[in-house]
């Protein structure tokens, strides 16, 4: 592996702030982060990014972050991935699956397995539901040799916007990543889905089933979607009901759709509008849903000095901006062609021989 550690690398303004910590700390690069918000008539980082770093430092050990006066500026230089029991209170500003989304790239390499349990809200229209982490996101990790002791419990859910939910998510360590060759997206087999509510009618669970599976059973028969009513302690501190779906091809690639109920939406408009979403990611092709393309393309980077090669739909706009920065701190080029049939992109890259010494050959 190229050793990048001996400079400073400068990046300016709030976007794609998680990224880049999170591959400064697998990099063991440092980083400066200024411009953050500077023109804003409330410049600086607001109180979740604070809080994400207050969980970077939990979950590493020897990681210092020097902040400005005015917050619009910070230094970090990354220290060792330690994992182990952590606890973290995410508040309410934004989802767990803000905090939780980048600490999965962190998790298989540090010195202990990840248990990590964070409280906050489970499902918004934000970020990424602890549904679609655990019932795809996490499966990614699979395809490049992760697989024991992996696993996400939803032990209480919170709806926005007070939330109250809770998730425990457990991650092994391993020493190093396999290659992986993905590029045949198959045909959709089945589709799979949970529709959740809390703190209101258990009907409104069975509404999104059915307008959902009026649009899906159009174009498929096998569509099962569960429903998780939460009562009680275990459903949080508001209201509100979210639909999460599946779709599964026959070589197992996953894409995925999600919404969660905003004010004065029905359980028919949220089913309606998940159901054509997913439509919509299944029709964009590739291996990869675009929920999840920088995790696949970070894997593949960090994999050994071997070929790994994916087939992708469309990038997003998130996504080609990770590949600048996985270029910027790794140095990595991606090797793209473009298949004329489908208009998908063929995606390669030789990994960097990414090595956790922490865990031992056995």
């Amino acid at each position: 592996m190229k050793d990048i550690s001996h400079k400073v690398l400068k990046f300016s303004g709030h976007g794609y702030l998680r990224q880049r910590l999170i591959l400064a700390t697998l990099s063991g690069q440092i980083v400066k982060i200024d411009k953050i918000r500077s023109e804003d008539d409330d410049p600086g980082l607001r109180d979740f990014e604070a809080s994400f770093l207050r969980l970077l430092e939990k979950v590493t050990n020897g990681s210092t972050i020097e902040i400005n006066y005015s917050g619009t500026a910070i230094l970090y230089k990354p220290g060792v991935i330690t994992g182990g029991k952590i606890y973290h209170e995410c508040g309410t500003s934004r989802a767990i699956g803000y905090f939780l989304e980048p600490l999965i790239a962190l998790a298989p390499f540090g010195k202990q397995a990840f248990d990590l349990t964070l409280t906050g809200i489970t499902n918004d229209n934000t970020d990424i539901s602890v549904d679609s982490i655990r019932t795809v996101t996490l499966l990614q990790l699979r395809k490049f040799g992760i697989e024991e002791e992996l696993e996400l419990k939803i032990i209480k859910r919170g709806s926005a916007p007070l939330g109250g939910g809770e998730i425990n998510f457990k991650c092994p360590i391993i020493r190093s990543l396999k290659p992986m060759q993905f590029t045949d997206e198959g045909r959709i087999k089945r589709i799979r889905g949970i529709a959740c509510s809390t703190r209101v009618s258990p009907q409104n669970a069975n509404r999104l089933v059915d307008s959902a599976r009026s649009v899906l059973n159009r174009y498929i028969p096998d569509v099962y979607i569960f429903t998780d009513v939460r009562k009680g302690e275990e459903s949080g501190k508001s209201p509100g009901f979210a639909l999460n779906l599946v779709a599964e091809s026959t070589t197992g690639v996953l894409y995925c759709s999600e919404q969660a109920a905003l004010p004065g939406e029905t359980p028919e408009d949220v089913g309606n509008k998940t159901a054509k979403l997913l439509l919509n990611e299944i029709s964009n092709g590739g291996c990869v849903d675009s929920l999840n393309q920088w995790l696949i393309l970070l894997l593949m980077v960090l994999g050994p000095e071997d070929v790994s090669k994916i087939r992708i739909g469309k990038l997003t706009a998130f996504t080609i901006q990770y590949l600048r920065d996985l270029k910027t701190i790794f140095d990595v080029n991606f090797k793209i062609k473009l298949d004329s049939t489908d208009n998908s992109l063929l995606m390669a890259c030789v990994g960097v021989g990414y090595v956790n010494y922490n865990k031992k050959t056995t």
